[in-house]
């Protein structure tokens, strides 16, 4: 089954409760959130206190992307704060094993998100000490912006290597994924998918999910 992870960075945040509860409503599969530290992305998002009343207000399992620099120094912050997946940058981890290993040390679920011009052989010496890899397919920093032309050759190649090396890795894809190109996402190997404007900006959030869903799942 396709799982659906909307973006809250999207979301109202005048009227977070209620956005929440129509994601839970339509039986999504977790909460994506994004952190931004304005350093390693040109933004700055929403922070610990932030995740923390949400986890007071949902069951669903809470996805972690640090956009940040030196993710390390907060690992233990976000997984305290609700985080089940904490998922990092290849690119801003120095030391990437040893982030990893301590995500699963602290109790949570590690990731590792790679950029639209990452090389996958980034993955070659961790694939098998973690839980889900985050293919962005666009450059990370805002919401709603355009899927990059060619990824799905991408996402296709990521899945073969996953299969190959560790089958139990989720692959989640995330970055302007719509209603035009879910299915071809979904074809090309996505296990997860994340949105966020597709979702949030739609007249009826619920409806949205259930038509992504119906498409994704090519019914």
């Amino acid at each position: 089954m396709i799982m659906i992870a909307p973006s809250i960075l999207s979301a109202d945040f005048t009227n977070l409760l209620k956005d929440i509860r129509d994601v839970e409503q339509a039986n999504v599969n977790m909460l994506h959130i994004d952190v931004m530290d304005g350093h390693f992305v040109p933004n700055i998002s929403i922070g610990i206190p932030v995740i923390k009343s949400i986890k007071k207000i949902t069951e669903l399992p809470l996805d972690i992307h640090l956009m940040i620099i030196k993710p390390e120094r907060y690992i233990e912050d976000f997984i305290n704060a609700g985080g089940n997946y904490i998922t990092v940058h290849a690119e801003a981890c120095l030391h990437l094993h040893r982030v990893v290993e301590s995500i699963r040390k602290m109790g949570g679920k590690p990731s590792v998100a790679l950029n639209p011009a990452t090389p996958l052989s980034v993955l070659d010496y961790i694939i098998n000490e973690i839980d889900m890899v985050l293919l962005m397919t666009v450059n990370p920093g805002f919401g709603g912006q355009s899927f990059i032309n060619g990824m799905e050759k991408k996402i296709w190649e990521l899945k073969n290597k996953i299969q190959k090396e560790n089958p139990r890795v989720r692959l989640q894809v995330d970055g302007g994924i719509n209603m035009e190109n879910i299915s071809d996402v979904v074809k090309a190997g996505a296990d997860i998918i994340v949105a966020g404007s597709a979702i949030f900006e739609s007249r009826n959030v619920k409806e949205t999910i259930y038509k992504l869903r119906k498409k994704a799942e090519g019914i």
